[in-house]
């Protein structure tokens, strides 16, 4: 069983933000991540997107790892 490590848990959390922040912006038209951080995208706000896209990318290769090692 594959135990997370602190950035796996970083990585999930935020993953987890940018997916309630695109829930809110689906059913509401409100963005969670602007109206924290200021209209238009500063860099706060353009950096929260780089990583939560960054987190996205590593989540997935974590599944691929996760599935290679649970054959063995």
């Amino acid at each position: 069983m594959y135990k997370f490590n602190l950035f796996d848990k970083i990585s999930l959390i935020l993953v987890i933000i940018g997916a309630v922040n695109w829930g809110l912006l689906g059913l509401f038209n409100f963005n969670l991540v602007s109206g924290i951080f200021g209209e238009p995208a500063n860099f706060v706000s353009r950096l929260i997107y780089i990583l939560v896209g960054v987190s996205g990318t590593y989540l997935i290769l974590l599944l691929l790892k996760i599935k290679k090692n649970s054959k063995a």
